[in-house]
């Protein structure tokens, strides 16, 4: 669906960020972009949907490759859409409605479609009481969800945020997640960066690990923490999910054939069904 081949980028200053990265983004998966500070997370974000140009090798949008005019861009932008991290950056109008129908009126729809994406958007973030709420006026994690629902508000094939957790308490990320999934399970990709290994981890379908402006590692969530060196040269940890499962595995804990828990509460639910079946082999 989206590709990069051997795509190259420099800012000013002869900065490389990124360094003949080859990455494929498969229709319909969940995928986790993990790095350090500087491995360039971001600007992989700004390349995939084309607001910057490769100085070497090419994207390609559904297997051709893309290309930068103005009407191409258009037809690119309505495909894939970019979530930034501070939300201010992307909210301006006035109103939530107003700030969410801005993408759908500017795709040329009519006033009747316009809201309905509207309503879809704002009941898929939780967020429909929000509608006439001034946008100076929301905390930081609504600002987040109204930035989220503008873009989704324009039925991206493909979606892309950049921290989209950073910022936010816990509660506030379990929301937008829950979002992410909804929209998932309606066959939007979703490409997100992130620093927080577990959610990495309990979320994606794949991994891609960068460092030094190319792609480190990439494979399914439990492959890719399993080399630990590399882990350690990237300035990057396991989660801690990961390395419990693979502890109880390691002790005979878990049977040969059972996947690893992904999740706090599938570890939870795990070790609560240990402490059962212990119980019943002393009642025994």
């Amino acid at each position: 669906m989206l590709e990069l081949a051997g795509v190259s980028y420099s800012y000013p200053g002869a900065v490389r960020a990124l360094d003949g990265v080859d990455l494929a983004v498969r229709p319909g998966e969940k995928l986790a972009i993990l790095g350090a500070n500087g491995a360039g997370k971001s600007t992989l974000l700004l390349l995939l949907n084309g607001s910057l140009r490769p100085a070497a090798g090419e994207v390609r949008l559904h297997g051709a490759p893309a290309r930068y005019d103005r009407a191409a861009l258009a037809d690119w932008r309505r495909a894939v859409g970019l979530v930034l991290q501070d939300p201010d950056d992307q909210l301006f109008a006035a109103t939530v409605f107003e700030d969410v129908s801005f993408g759908p009126l500017n795709q040329g729809l009519g006033e009747a479609e316009v809201r309905e994406r509207i309503t879809e958007a704002l009941e898929t973030l939780r967020i429909a009481e929000l509608a006439d709420r001034p946008t100076h006026m929301l905390s930081f994690g609504q600002r987040k969800r109204v930035a989220l629902a503008g873009i989704v508000a324009m039925r991206p094939e493909v979606l892309l945020l950049d921290e989209p957790g950073a910022g936010l308490d816990p509660l506030g990320v379990a929301h937008l997640m829950a979002a992410l999934d909804r929209l998932s399970g309606r066959g939007t990709t979703i490409v997100l960066t992130t620093h927080d290994m577990d959610l990495a981890y309990g979320w994606a379908d794949r991994i891609a690990i960068f460092g030094e402006g190319r792609v480190a590692a990439a494979g399914s969530a439990d492959a890719v923490f399993e080399d630990a060196d590399l882990l350690k040269r990237l300035h990057l940890r396991r989660p801690l999910v990961w390395e419990v499962g693979r502890l109880l595995g390691s002790r005979g804990l878990l049977p040969d054939d059972a996947p690893l828990p992904r999740t706090r509460r599938q570890l939870l639910e795990l070790l609560q069904a240990g402490d059962e079946d212990a119980a019943a082999r002393l009642a025994g």
